[in-house]
């Protein structure tokens, strides 16, 4: 990936950050609140090589831990974008069979947010931090992957032209 392409998908994340903290944020969804930022975030890894996923993961959790609601410590997000991103990068050949639907595609990025935001709970368990009650958590988890599964058709489509139109001809091949 080069230094063009991840500014590029670094300014992506972050428009994406600040429609997310001013606008889905404060919509009040049934069950619980949607992640736009997650859902892009995962999808933007799928449409990498290795060494991009990898680096879009940590990039993109860079930004999340910077958000001003954030109360985990700082690189707990970083840490967990990139260990999925990692986790979906070195299983791209086995995903790349279920993604190539849209169905499956919306299942992966569902499940994929739902898997960060489990692994952000878990470290936070590890690092003594008091998340709220198990039931509460997987509530919240189940909520969010329900509505990524039915916005992801959304804005997956425009993913996939902006990434198209940004990838060089060196990365093409």
């Amino acid at each position: 990936m080069s230094p063009i392409r991840i500014a590029l998908n670094a300014s992506l994340l972050f428009i994406a950050f600040i429609i997310q903290e001013g606008v889905i944020s404060r919509i009040h969804l049934p069950i619980t609140g949607f992640s736009l930022y997650l859902a892009i975030i995962v999808s933007m890894v799928l449409l990498e090589n290795r060494t991009g996923a990898v680096i879009l993961g940590f990039v993109g959790g860079i930004i999340l831990d910077l958000s001003p609601s954030s109360q985990s410590p700082f690189g707990q997000w970083a840490l967990v974008l990139t260990l999925v991103a990692y986790l979906i990068a070195v299983n791209s050949e086995s995903i790349d069979e279920i993604v190539s639907r849209p169905v499956g595609l919306g299942l992966f990025v569902a499940a994929g947010t739902a898997l960060s935001l489990a692994l952000y709970l878990i470290l936070g368990s590890l690092l003594g931090e008091s998340n709220g009650s198990f039931g509460r958590a997987a509530i919240v988890i189940a909520g969010n992957f329900f509505w990524t599964m039915l916005f992801a058709p959304f804005f997956m489509p425009i993913l996939i032209v902006i990434r198209e139109v940004t990838v060089g001809a060196r990365e093409r091949i």
